[in-house]
This record gives C-alpha cells, sequence and structure tokens, in this order.
C-alpha cells in the first residue's frame, strides 16, 4: 500500500466523520421544537463566545483536522464515544445539555490553564 493510498483512505474516513456528524446535527435539529432549539442555540452562541476569548483559532483547527488524513475520524470517533459515556451516565440528557457539558468543560480547563 502506497501512501498516497493511506492518505485517500484517510481522507474517505475524514469525510465519513463529516457526513456522520452532518446527519447528526440535522437529526437533532429536525427532532427538537423550534422554540426549544433557539433557546438552546443563544445559551450556546454566549457559552461559544467565552471559549473562543480562550481558543480564537478552534475553527481553523478543525477545518486542518479534516485536511490532515486520520484526524478528523480519530477526533470525531473519541467525540461520539464521550457522547455514548455521557448519554449513558445522564438517561434523560438531550444533546444540547452534551454540548453545554463539552463547553464549559472546555471553559474550566482553559481556565485553568
Amino acid at each position: 500500500m502506497s501512501y498516497s493510498e493511506i492518505f485517500i483512505i484517510g481522507w474517505n474516513l475524514n469525510a465519513l466523520m463529516f457526513v456522520v456528524n452532518l446527519v447528526l446535527a440535522l437529526n437533532v435539529i429536525k427532532s427538537n421544537d423550534p422554540v426549544e432549539v433557539s433557546r438552546a442555540h443563544e445559551k450556546l452562541g454566549r457559552l461559544k463566545e467565552e471559549i473562543d476569548e480562550y481558543y480564537p483559532n478552534r475553527g481553523l483547527e478543525t477545518m486542518a483536522s479534516y485536511l490532515i488524513p486520520f484526524t478528523a475520524f480519530y477526533r470525531v470517533s473519541f467525540r461520539l464515544y464521550e457522547m455514548s459515556m455521557f448519554f449513558k451516565a445522564n438517561q434523560t440528557a438531550s444533546m444540547f445539555d452534551f454540548m453545554i457539558y463539552r463547553y464549559e468543560k472546555d471553559i474550566q480547563v482553559a481556565k485553568t490553564k
């Protein structure tokens, strides 16, 4: 197997994880009430602004992870595993609860550094 084949496999796995993320996001938005989605969006927007103060290049890092073979695949796979563990521990939690948990956890890590 050549390096180019390995890179192509890595990029295909990154593309698969992009599609998985997109489908997951669309299912969450479609399955919730629009009023609830707008409230959660407001709270997540405030948390995102706060986390952008600590990590200003976070969007670029995410884009770069999709360009580097296998990086987004491992990153999203770990996030899906973390999400499944969160939902096992919190049976009544929603996806927005998980997103709030992740943002708050990242903010706490940034504040302690």
